[in-house]
């Protein structure tokens, strides 16, 4: 609330600094969609090719946060509809047909961040760059001129929460044994007379 409250004076601020917006826009490429994606393609494909199985879930686990992160930015956004810090007399202003709230780049950046930091949790290094790049994206649109603070921390924090909650929901624990086949038991209870089949299949 207090970084809401005072975006339109922090973003008057930083509009009147046109140095940094050239560098800004070249560090947010890390966080669009395009970006990304590229990312999570790599991961899969050099998982695949070089039979690495940690590297080939990032890659999915990761094309996974970055759809959901889309879904769950472009609901808010449809939602709050605030104005851009270049809009005009209207900026900064909730309900006013705008796109702003939350970052879909910061959204995005750190829900693949938090994939891959917690995939490499072994890896520092792998932890920091992954935060890095995505703290680095989340500023940069600020000093766009893209966004206010409150959307890229908004967005952030989405994303930090997406990251995790698809990894914890969706990483595959290597201690199960994998198989090609499904295994198919069957169920039954006599006493309730309810029969039926029961499918287990781990690949």
């Amino acid at each position: 609330m207090a970084l809401i409250t005072t975006d339109r004076i922090t973003g008057d601020e930083i509009s009147e600094s046109e140095r940094q917006v050239k560098a800004s826009q070249i560090v947010s490429y890390a966080g669009s969609i395009y970006g990304i994606g590229a990312l999570a393609t790599t991961f899969y494909l050099v998982g695949r090719n070089t039979h690495n199985d940690r590297a080939r879930e990032t890659g999915i686990l990761t094309a996974e946060a970055t759809i959901d992160s889309i879904i769950v930015g472009g609901a808010l956004k449809g939602i709050t509809q605030r104005a851009r810090p270049l809009d005009g007399r209207e900026r900064s202003e909730f309900f006013d047909g705008g796109s702003s709230f939350p970052s879909g780049h910061s959204i995005q950046a750190w829900s693949a961040a938090a994939v891959i930091a917690n995939e490499y949790h072994d890896r520092k290094l792998v932890q920091v760059a992954a935060y890095g790049i995505a703290s680095a994206v989340s500023v940069a649109r600020f000093t766009q001129h893209k966004h206010y603070l409150s959307d890229v921390l908004v967005g952030s924090a989405a994303g930090y929460g997406i990251g995790h909650y698809v990894y914890h929901t969706h990483h595959r624990d290597p201690s199960i044994t994998q198989s090609r086949w499904p295994a198919i038991v069957p169920q039954y209870s006599r006493n309730a007379r309810q029969y039926g089949v029961g499918l287990t299949w781990n690949f």
